[in-house]
């Protein structure tokens, strides 16, 4: 059996409907990343299925609204959290919201690219 590891490019229209499929097709979320790149903030959701992981990877530009998927994968609230917190993504509806509270730090989105 041969493993498949993907990365699909999409853009933030395409997320939610794409992690909708994810959950039907039984993959489980493994990781959440972010990094900050020019303008925005590039995002990586990775999921499993058997051996096989797909990576969904777009770019949330400036405030541009980034829904969450914790009403779909529960365990996404605290690398959510860490995304809105560090790096400044709006991530709308995150279940808990910690408010940017997650991490004791005095510096507001310390990775966020600074103008």
């Amino acid at each position: 059996m041969e493993e498949k590891n993907d990365i699909r490019e999409i853009n933030a229209r395409q997320f939610f409907p794409a992690i909708v499929k994810m959950r039907t097709e039984k993959w489980r979320l493994v990781q959440i990343c972010a990094t900050s790149v020019e303008g925005g903030c590039e995002m990586s959701y990775s999921f499993c299925r058997g051996y096989d992981m797909r990576t969904y990877r777009f770019v949330a530009y400036g405030d541009e609204e980034v829904a969450s998927i914790t009403q779909i994968y529960p365990c996404a609230f605290l690398q959510e959290n860490e995304a809105k917190e560090l790096f400044g993504v709006n991530i709308t509806h995150i279940k808990p919201d910690y408010k940017d509270k997650l991490y004791r730090i005095e510096e507001e989105t310390p990775f966020k690219e600074k103008e």
